[in-house]
């Protein structure tokens, strides 16, 4: 069994932690699958978490993962296993699991004023960006760190090679 994890929390919960930020608290938010760690990842968030106060990050949930498309074997952790390893990382300071295809309804709940997608993600496809940009808020393709890709990783494990 795992350890509690604070930063794990249920939509309701954040709202209900959200009343008691300060004026002018910039929520970023982003969101992803996450399966396997990588620095790609590591290298994303922190940067994503430096646009504003606090970062969530939406967390797809195992269902929603396999409703991607990614693979039979996908995810290759548990949700509750991704959860954890991301709370480690200081750069994170909420995480909400979701269910659904899109986090647009995540998204709609919190009003993060900053939404970050990674820069294989051109603006225009960005889930919730209406919402924020409506709120005023900025939304943000950030450029990925090359050489970094989950799936990538998954096949070179399976092929055996270590590159």
């Amino acid at each position: 069994m795992l350890p509690a994890n604070k930063k794990l929390l249920t939509i309701e919960e954040f709202l209900e932690r959200k009343k008691s930020f300060p004026e002018g608290y910039r929520l970023v938010f982003t969101n992803g699958c996450y399966d396997i760690l990588h620095p790609g990842h590591v290298d994303l968030l922190t940067r994503a978490r430096a646009l504003g106060h606090g970062l969530m990050l939406g967390l797809n949930s195992d269902d929603s993962v396999r409703r991607l498309g990614k693979g039979a074997d996908r995810p290759v952790n548990r949700q509750e296993h991704r959860a954890f390893v991301l709370a480690a990382l200081k750069c994170i300071d909420f995480i909400i699991i979701f269910d659904e295809d899109t986090p647009l309804e995540l998204i709609d709940a919190v009003r993060p004023q900053v939404l970050v997608k990674g820069g294989d993600w051109s603006l225009d496809r960005i889930v919730g960006r209406d919402i924020v940009e409506e709120d005023g808020g900025e939304v943000h393709s950030l450029p990925l760190l090359e050489g970094f890709s989950t799936t990538a990783l998954i096949n070179r494990i399976r092929s055996g090679l270590d590159k």
